[in-house]
């Protein structure tokens, strides 16, 4: 085989010719399940630095035009950038602790937020050759024990959600239940019952019957959206020239490699639902995009960025794993980013909607990390400890984000993501038992198979 060949990118899942309708109708399946975690760290963040409701919403404008780039590079593969595969992006909530406090700093503020993101994403970039040389670190063991993990420490979210949001004054209400366990038993029923182009629009459906309920039941809150312009555009350096600060810096590089430890179990998880291969050479590309993301954010208001991983959900639900319903989804969001009305009004879905849908698809993930864990040698007690483990770590941040209150700031990035507890656990237990222990264990399964 030639040094060309080798070198060449592996074949990406066709762009399909799916019907224009279609495509629009399940990509924006796609921006409804992430819109909320996208505009989330932009409110968090602006609200932090203390910014009025127009600079607010120009935060979010920002962002979504980012992520809406990000995403279409992303799937679509441009120059050394993109895995080619169906990824949404959108801004990390690894940072919002970092980037609260940065807020509340004198002389730091919201353009040393941006210089340090901006640090970062460079930083990434540079780093993310070597970042992509994991992958052999993540067997099916690993690779399923953080797929799993991924998909439980999102399962508070959606409990969250359908509540009616975890600030809602009557949470758990049983309007709020209700209208859940409608959307999903709409998506149930629609996968019971049809096929083919209905299935794959199951979680749009089930959110449009449970908006139209809450519309009747005058659970929509539009109050404001008159006073929003019809189109704006995102202008870079919006708020003056980023500032450029060592300790801001350092700690949203830590969160790059958080970002990129994130990432690669995310990219692997969508290998094995779309049947693509994720090698080193794809990794990277992958992580690039994330990167170059972040340093693009910088510049455009905005924040660190990386794949969603609810959205892998939905991917495995609808069996819709072509990259162009991602690619459509990325030009919707940078759409509705130049559109603050329309912008608004996706916003204005109830928590309880989205609650319903995301039950169903991020236990999908989890169900997706328990099918490839059956690959491993799960009846080896070791194995079961590891799985065991690095679910539980996992788990802490989850169960109790306090839990690690008392130790040192710059290690929040890792201690408050349940994802990026489970993967280093995985890692670091596969190479105790399985890597540095793989001769000792040799031996013992040789003297088994062998008895004197």
């Amino acid at each position: 085989m030639s040094e060309l060949s080798k070198a060449r990118i592996p074949d990406a899942p066709a762009i399909q010719r799916l019907p224009l309708l279609q495509l629009i109708l399940v990509g924006l399946q796609h921006v409804l399940l992430m819109y909320g975690g996208a505009i989330a760290v932009p409110l968090i963040i602006g609200q932090a630095a203390g910014l009025s409701r127009e600079e607010i919403a120009f935060l979010i404008n920002a962002d979504l035009l980012v992520a809406g780039i990000a995403t279409i590079v992303q799937s679509l593969g441009i120059g050394p950038m993109g895995i080619r595969m169906p990824v949404m992006m959108g801004a990390s909530f690894a940072a919002v602790g970092s980037m609260v406090a940065m807020a509340g700093m004198p002389g730091i503020g919201l353009q040393g937020i941006f210089g340090a993101t901006i640090a970062a994403g460079f930083f990434g970039m540079l780093i993310a050759p070597f970042m992509s040389k994991v992958v052999r670190f993540f067997p099916p063991l690993v690779t399923g024990t953080v797929i799993t993990s991924i998909g439980l420490s999102l399962f508070p979210v959606a409990v969250n959600w359908a509540g009616g949001g975890a600030a809602a004054a009557q949470f758990g209400s049983p309007v709020y239940l209700a209208i859940a366990a409608l959307v999903l038993a709409t998506i149930l029923l629609i996968h019971r019952f049809m096929r083919g182009f209905w299935v794959n629009i199951s979680v749009l459906i089930g959110m449009c019957l449970g908006y139209v309920l809450c519309g009747a039941l005058g659970m929509v809150d539009l109050s404001g959206m008159a006073n929003a312009p019809w189109v704006q555009f995102v202008t870079p350096l919006h708020f003056g020239l980023p500032k450029f600060e060592l300790a801001p810096i350092l700690s949203m590089c830590l969160v790059v490699v958080i970002i990129f430890v994130e990432s690669t179990g995310m990219f692997l998880a969508l290998g094995k639902i779309t049947g693509e291969e994720v090698c080193p050479r794809r990794l990277r590309r992958g992580l690039m995009c994330d990167a170059a993301a972040s340093f693009f954010a910088g510049f455009f208001n905005t924040f660190t960025h990386s794949s969603f991983a609810q959205n892998i959900g939905l991917v495995q639900m609808t069996g819709v794993r072509c990259r162009s319903v991602t690619i459509v989804a990325g030009g919707l969001l940078i759409v509705l980013s130049l559109l603050p009305k329309a912008a608004f009004l996706v916003a204005s879905i109830p928590p309880a909607v989205l609650g319903g849908a995301a039950i169903a698809m991020f236990g999908m993930v989890a169900a997706t990390g328990i099918k490839i864990l059956q690959e491993a040698d799960i009846g080896d007690r070791r194995n079961q400890l590891l799985v065991a483990v690095s679910i539980g770590m996992g788990l802490i941040p989850v169960v109790r984000p306090e839990f690690f209150a008392h130790l040192p700031v710059w290690m929040s990035p890792i201690t408050h993501s349940g994802i990026a507890m489970a993967t280093l656990s995985a890692l670091v237990l596969n190479l105790l038992f399985n890597i540095l222990g793989g001769a000792e264990r040799a031996a013992i399964n040789d003297c088994h198979a062998h008895p004197h």
